[in-house]
């Protein structure tokens, strides 16, 4: 993630949304001051900076459920108020509430169908990899992304979700309101994203399958306006 002071902008990061693309691009631009978590493995270009440090974590304890207590606990105890996945619940914590109010949050979000079949992918390169997709399924160990920049109430806390399928467009509409040197084609030499002849997604999915995602990730489908 990201915190720009230069700019005016925070990054909450999400997966499989091209993330680490937009932070490695955007860490030559930003200067000393601003905020960049590490990434793992490490990316050339990439320059983490100014993450670690001791904040009140007090406010977190009173309104987080369990699991944000310890997650608050274990960041305060490493110094880390600024992880690579920090949610924008986490971060608007953490940061000082000018900021958060007067700095532009921005994130990505991704089509739940075709970033299940990109996960999957993934997660064939893992220890324990699924077998088929359907076995992946089945593990019920999905990409969720909202609860990365909504509340706890379902409530959106950043000013833009970016679409992954339009990515370069809205990214460059955004970066001329910021301030922020962009041109297309800047995202996807800079990381990762690796554009070549892949068999569309929605030949992947049964009917059964495709009734699933969109009762699992109902939340997100009807956020950001997503089809089959």
């Amino acid at each position: 993630m990201i915190i720009s002071h230069k700019y005016r902008f925070i990054f909450i990061k999400t997966r499989k949304t091209a993330g680490r693309s937009i932070e490695t691009y955007l860490s030559s631009l930003c200067d000393c001051r601003d905020v960049f978590t590490p990434v793992f493995p490490p990316e050339p270009g990439h320059r983490p900076r100014n993450y670690k440090r001791r904040w009140d974590i007090r406010s977190e304890l009173g309104a987080a459920g369990y699991a944000g207590k310890v997650q608050a606990v274990l960041d305060w105890l490493g110094k880390r108020p600024f992880r690579n996945h920090s949610t924008a619940a986490e971060i608007k914590a953490r940061v000082n509430p000018e900021i958060w109010r007067e700095y532009t949050t921005f994130c990505v979000d991704r089509n739940p169908w075709e970033k299940t079949v990109s996960h999957y992918n993934t997660c064939r390169h893992y220890r324990n990899p699924p077998g088929d997709f359907e076995d992946y399924l089945s593990r019920e160990e999905y990409c969720f992304n909202y609860p990365g920049y909504c509340d706890r109430s379902g409530n959106v806390l950043v000013d833009r979700v970016l679409h992954y399928e339009s990515l370069e467009d809205e990214l460059a509409d955004l970066f001329a309101a910021l301030g922020v040197p962009f041109r297309k084609g800047v995202i996807t030499n800079a990381g990762r994203i690796v554009r070549q002849s892949k068999p569309d997604y929605r030949e992947v999915y049964t009917d059964k399958q495709k009734a699933l995602i969109e009762r699992v990730f109902s939340r997100e489908i009807v956020l950001n306006g997503y089809r089959f």
